[in-house]
């Protein structure tokens, strides 16, 4: 027997058309140099997509080209992120901040036909334009008036290639577009993973995936997001498709402050008190930098910031507690490229005190329906849920992938299962709590160590402003932590103080003996602490550690 419904396939498309008509007066707040903001309706902006297209079907760009953007948080990118996919094409959002020479094996893996590059991101386009085999017209996003030397990117390319101003391009022509119906099963969107170990790997996202995420992420276990909802996304959209924003905003009729390249704490601030927005979505290391700037200018109103969803890397509990006490909540979530990326967010259960709902908090997470999830030990076994078993966390989901862009990796997939790589546990009502990634682990003497647990430990003492703790190899024990230890401005740190504010909280033996103060912690190109560049300091004798006691 089968249904009785009718077959309507899930698609950009339709996002697109329902944002147009339904909320077609919901805007898109873009910010502009001087701390100005430019508006565009829905409406406005999916019209600017019609003639996008219309200016990429000009070009030569058909069902399955891919069409690659470099570009900072704005309406434009917004603009390509429904044209691109509803038209047929594929959208592929480069990293910016991937070294050039990643940034060109992404693009010739990927075999990109155009790219849509910022204007301010023009120079290191044009200098790498050379290696980009498969690229055959540039598109520059200029602001108005602005002297952009397009004949300079030509040259510099070394061949014939078309150079287009987006504005240009897309003037006079037709602010709507027969969309096609495409296959909910095609690729619509592809992000390549950041690469830290070994060349970037890259995920394509299914019209189908990106529609079932944006309808669960807007759910009130998730984002719990609606049109009375103003949200600065500060998450790039060159990361995980900016955790689907873009998308869940045309599906809920969210309305986007997008903060463009002003990512600094101080632009921040003035986002959120010149837009009254209520809600926004970012990494750890941009809420410590906005704190900061908050204690010292207590004049800047954010009263109307209620709460941010924070993902990349585990929130530090003391930074939690500080926005508490501003009223304003740190939502954590868990996810990564390979799961488009919404798989958890720490919403605690129902009826709570503040009290009791703090140790849910500090979890990555509930599951959201439609991500089965599965700790398997190092035996292969699966685990129970009971919140103690640990073992590394595999998932399986319409919006999870199941393999690479033609790459094979048998070690990240096997029965159907995606391997995250993160080691955790997972309570019986589905609260999901890491405690590593399975490569950060501290394996001291038999026994495992949490780095993150160590972490966030030194980052809640009042002296420390960042932390990151690696493994270094240890005679006697295989492996002991390393703590690194970034003070807070005016602060001096003790290392025997900072032993014994470990000691009470942790049994003894985990307390590092190895000690350092860096300038600040490195990041990769998505905000997360660099292990692996710290470990290459440290191999390289870039890192003096202080012995403080023997263990």
């Amino acid at each position: 027997m089968t249904s009785t419904m009718q077959h309507v396939p899930l698609g950009i498309r339709r996002l697109l058309e329902h944002a147009v008509t339904v909320y077609a007066d919901q805007k898109l707040f873009t910010a502009q140099p001087g701390g100005d903001l430019t508006e565009a309706t829905f409406a406005e902006t999916g019209a600017n997509a019609a003639r996008l297209a219309h200016a990429l079907v000009e070009l030569g760009v058909g069902q399955g080209d891919r069409v690659a953007t470099l570009m900072w948080n704005n309406q434009e990118h917004v603009e390509a992120y429904y044209a691109v996919p509803a038209m047929g094409a594929v959208l592929h959002p480069l990293n910016l901040r991937l070294p050039g020479e990643q940034i060109a094996f992404v693009a010739n893996h990927a075999e990109d036909k155009v790219v849509i590059v910022d204007h301010t991101l023009l120079a290191p386009v044009s200098a790498l334009l050379p290696a980009l085999k498969t690229i055959e017209h540039v598109i520059v996003n200029s602001p108005a008036g602005a002297d952009t030397d397009l004949a300079a990117v030509s040259a510099a390319a070394g061949r014939e290639i078309g150079v287009h101003d987006y504005a240009q391009l897309i003037a006079g022509r037709p602010g709507e577009f027969d969309w096609p119906e495409t296959d909910e099963n095609a690729a619509a969107a592809m992000c390549y993973t950041s690469g830290t170990t070994g060349d970037p790997k890259g995920v394509v996202y299914s019209h189908r995936s990106i529609f079932l995420h944006s309808m669960a992420a807007v759910g009130p276990a998730m984002m719990g997001l609606s049109q009375s909802d103003r949200v600065l996304a500060i998450v790039p959209q060159f990361h995980v498709l900016a955790w689907g924003l873009p998308y869940i905003a045309f599906y809920s009729g969210v309305e986007l402050v997008l903060p463009g390249p002003f990512l600094q704490p101080e632009p921040l601030a003035r986002m959120i008190e010149k837009t009254r927005l209520n809600r926004a979505s970012g990494v750890p290391t941009i809420w410590q930098g906005l704190l900061a700037h908050l204690e010292a200018n207590p004049d800047i109103d954010v009263s109307s910031l209620k709460e941010a969803v924070v993902g990349g890397s585990a929130c530090p509990p003391a930074l939690m507690e500080a926005y508490d006490r501003l009223g304003i909540t740190l939502l954590h979530a868990y996810g990564m490229t390979e799961t488009s990326p919404m798989v958890t967010v720490a919403r605690p259960p129902a009826g709570l005190t503040p009290e009791q709902a703090w140790p849910y908090r500090l979890t990555q997470g509930r599951f959201v329906a439609n991500v089965a999830a599965r700790l398997v030990g190092a035996d292969g076994s699966v685990l129970p849920w009971d919140g103690v078993s640990a073992g590394e966390l595999e998932l399986r989901g319409p919006w999870i992938a199941g393999g690479y862009y033609g790459v094979d990796d048998e070690d990240k997939f096997h029965d159907g299962w995606l391997r995250t790589g993160d080691v955790g546990h997972i309570s019986p009502e589905g609260y999901l709590t890491l405690t590593d990634r399975a490569k950060d682990v501290i394996k001291s003497g038999g026994e495992w160590i949490s780095s993150v647990q160590l972490e966030n430990l030194l980052m809640a003492h009042p002296a420390v402003a960042e932390a990151s703790v690696i493994g270094v190899p240890d005679e006697r024990w295989g492996e002991r932590p390393l703590a690194l230890v970034v003070p807070r401005s005016g602060a001096e740190v003790s290392f025997i103080e900072l032993r014994e504010f470990l000691a009470d909280k942790i049994a003894r033996w985990q307390v590092p003996e190895r000690w350092a103060v860096i300038s600040e912690v490195p990041k990769t190109s998505v905000g997360k602490f660099d292990k692996k560049r710290l470990r290459e300091q440290y191999a390289l004798g870039e890192l003096e550690p202080e012995l403080v006691s023997s263990h």
